[in-house]
């Protein structure tokens, strides 16, 4: 039988907050504070509070996850740290947010209550997350326990798949890929429709193409021990149709300099978010 899951503090519960907290809850959560300021109830025996200041002076998580927006995160972090320093001694801290180092988010705890030894796990969910296929990549800060690693690991998986990386710049490149990528792959499937329709099919049909080669295609590399080369080279016959699409693709100035090109923007701007 599955171990349920320990009490957690929630702050935020918008679309990726939401997302988890219903997953985790199919997990058999135990009862955990939710802090947000849109949220009326949720499911279980959970309390869903408005303010830092109502949480009960008898909670104590195993985690906190923080899961609103960075702008919104450093007076959050310092109201908590001051009303409850043994929250920021005891947990761990999950930040699924882009732009805040673990460094920053530790001192801005140690400013309020500098008793803490604030222990920091950073992780990168993608939307896919909200229907189970999520990709989250994490990166442990020093200090943080074996215990506490598994746990955020259960908590990341329980929307799909995790991989841990060993330095904390690698989770930009997770951000450009995983974290960014589905609008990548919305985009392809955006201009696969515009093209189906040039064409001249339906406005109807060239959608239900679109999304179904494109999804289709996904769960076929989900599914396969191939990598996505060998792939690529099965649906390619010399001098066929996909031979001259991809003729076009891999020509210099196209795919073979833009996918590299557009990763490395959003890495560079991730890296700015942080600085």
């Amino acid at each position: 039988m599955t171990e349920p899951l320990p009490p957690l503090l929630l702050v935020g519960c918008g679309q990726m907050g939401g997302a988890l907290l219903e997953a985790w809850i199919g997990k058999g959560l135990a009862p955990s504070v939710i802090m947000d300021r849109h949220r009326d109830a949720v499911s279980g025996p959970h309390t869903v509070v408005r303010e830092l200041s109502k949480i009960p002076e008898d909670f104590m998580p195993e985690a906190v996850i923080l899961a609103v927006k960075p702008q919104k995160a450093i007076p959050v972090m310092e109201e908590l740290a001051t009303l409850r320093p043994d929250i920021a001694e005891r947990a761990v801290f999950v930040s699924v947010m882009a732009g805040l180092t673990a460094g920053s988010i530790a001192e801005c705890l140690r400013n309020k209550a500098p008793e803490a030894t604030p222990t920091i796990v950073r992780a990168m969910p993608n939307t896919p997350c909200s229907i189970g296929h999520g990709m989250t990549g994490l990166y442990r800060a020093p200090g943080v326990t074996d215990r506490q690693e598994k746990l955020c690991d259960r908590l990341l998986s329980a929307v799909g798949a995790t991989v841990w990386v060993s330095e904390e710049d690698q989770i930009n490149a997770v951000t450009a890929i995983s974290g960014s990528g589905p609008a990548y792959v919305f985009l392809l499937a955006e201009l696969l429709e515009k093209a189906a329709v040039g064409l001249g099919l339906p406005a109807d049909v060239a959608r239900i193409l679109a999304r179904k080669t494109v999804s289709g295609a996904g769960a076929l590399l989900d599914h396969s021990p191939e990598d996505a080369a060998e792939l690529r080279r099965r649906v390619t016959s010399p001098g066929g149709t996909t031979a001259a699409a991809l003729a076009v693709l891999n020509a210099p100035a196209n795919w073979p300099s833009a996918i590299p090109e557009a990763v490395a923007a959003a890495a560079r701007r991730a890296r700015e978010l942080a600085s």
